[in-house]
């Protein structure tokens, strides 16, 4: 079988796009680890099938390289580019996702993505956090953030005992500077360091508004910058939109 495929990446979160309104595409764990593979694949941080929806824009359905399936806040981005390619939806649109339905919208050059509204932020301890923004998040505050291995620090926190009845965590690694927040993101399902993580920037994001950060809030991730905005009442966030670019890479085809 030919697969046709495209792929987009947002702030170096690359994904492979299959266009799947005609509900053909032979979806298995082996088979999504194999097209994620950077080596015997195409190689990908995820996959995402856009499918046709009865009442909403279109209908996503993402998986991570490992073949689970979460909110990817990156990944909704590019499936909404990829969306707008397939005529399926213009500036503005609602789709439904692993979490629901999310709205989103191409504005200034950037397509935002709205998730849903979050109480609280819970503290571990001093320097480490805990939110969901769709997906879970440990964040761990530091002033090394280029000195850290993070493939080893957060796969020990990824797998550790207080993850386990979730099915672990990812992990961030955040420093808070005067005017923009840097992250680096060990990413679950990917098990490894990702260029960019949405739902890690906007937990990340999101916390440093708890910390006094005002909105937008810019994350610097490896792969380039994004913007999470919020309006905040106590420990309430709302109207939470996370902002960033978006890129067609290439399309192709591949024998399964």
């Amino acid at each position: 079988m030919e697969l046709y495929f495209h792929k987009y990446q947002g702030t170096g979160n690359d994904f492979i796009l299959i266009d799947d309104r005609s509900l053909e595409f032979p979806a298995s764990v082996e088979l999504i680890k194999n097209l994620c593979d950077r080596k015997f694949g195409i190689g990908a941080d995820g996959l995402i099938l856009i499918q046709n929806h009865k009442e909403l824009a279109y209908k996503m359905i993402y998986f991570n390289p490992d073949g689970s399936q979460s909110l990817c806040g990156n990944g909704s981005r590019c499936g909404f580019a990829f969306a707008r390619d397939l005529k399926l939806a213009d500036k503005k649109a609602a789709f439904e996702t692993t979490d629901g339905v999310h709205k989103i919208k191409l504005e200034g050059g950037l397509i935002h993505l709205q998730l849903f509204d979050i109480s609280g932020a819970k503290k571990l301890s001093a320097k480490a956090w805990y939110l969901n923004t769709g997906s879970p998040h440990h964040i761990l505050l530091s002033e090394e953030l280029n000195k850290l291995d993070v493939r080893a620090l957060g796969g020990q926190i990824r797998y550790s005992k207080s993850y386990s009845s979730q099915n672990g965590t990812n992990v961030n690694f955040a420093q808070l500077l005067p005017n923009k927040v840097k992250i680096r993101t060990y990413e679950r399902g990917v098990e490894n360091e990702t260029l960019s993580c949405g739902t890690g920037a906007t937990a990340v994001g999101l916390l440093a508004g708890r910390l006094g950060y005002k909105s937008p809030v810019t994350v610097e991730t490896k792969g380039g910058e994004l913007r999470v905005f919020f309006e905040k009442d106590n420990d309430k966030f709302t109207n939470i939109w996370l902002a960033g670019p978006v890129e067609k890479v290439f399309s192709g085809s591949i024998i399964i």
